[in-house]
């Protein structure tokens, strides 16, 4: 029985830190785990910057308000879930999915938390698991699923390295020339057919 663990952001939805960058015109915030491999290197840089600009929860919150999942991602989650086991496995954070599981209509998502201050400060940020999309991997693997594994940047590699099969989607440039043990797809229908040959569909 297969289980397909998938990344969000990039995969289902757009970026949720470039959108913020956009609505803030913070350059720096554009920056993701496409760019910077060292996942704590890049959430320290994010909310030094939050800090800097005085930027709270409902600052972001207000951005994801209005953000849509990608174009085909629901109608192709949808597919999915028809097929396989689905869960999303995502850096992203409790306080900031809310409103996009819903609009994806609520597929599994392990992800982190925010530590939220009094005044709305984001403070800190708490991993669930430490590499924790590669643990999802070994964790599903010993319940003797097959795991494929989906995502498009560097902090999803390790995830797609442990699962019987991973493919990247949509990745950057930089991403698919270090990596080029994974099959590329660059939309649904060519994941959908890469999944096909993996007997799912």
């Amino acid at each position: 029985m297969y289980i397909v663990c998938c990344d969000l952001e990039g995969v289902f939805i757009p970026e949720i830190w470039i959108n913020v960058a956009e609505k803030t015109q913070i350059e720096k915030l554009r920056l993701t785990t496409r760019d910077i491999p060292d996942y704590d290197v890049l959430m320290r840089g994010r909310l030094e910057l939050l800090r800097e600009h005085n930027l709270k929860i409902q600052d972001i919150q207000d951005v994801i308000a209005g953000m849509e999942p990608l174009e085909g991602a629901v109608d192709f989650l949808n597919w999915l879930r028809s097929k396989a086991q689905v869960v999303i496995v995502s850096d992203t954070y409790t306080q900031f999915a809310g409103p996009l599981m819903a609009k994806l209509g609520y597929p599994t998502l392990l992800c982190h938390t925010l530590e939220i201050g009094q005044d709305g400060a984001v403070t800190d940020y708490k991993l669930r698991q430490k590499n924790g999309k590669r643990h999802v991997a070994i964790a599903f693997k010993s319940l003797y699923y097959k795991v494929v594994g989906v995502g498009d940047s560097y902090n999803d590699i390790s995830m797609l390295e442990e699962a019987d099969a991973g493919i990247l989607f949509r990745p950057p440039a930089n991403v698919e020339k270090e990596y080029p043990q994974f099959p590329v797809t660059h939309d649904y229908g060519e994941l959908k057919s890469r999944l096909g040959e993996l007997g799912i569909g």
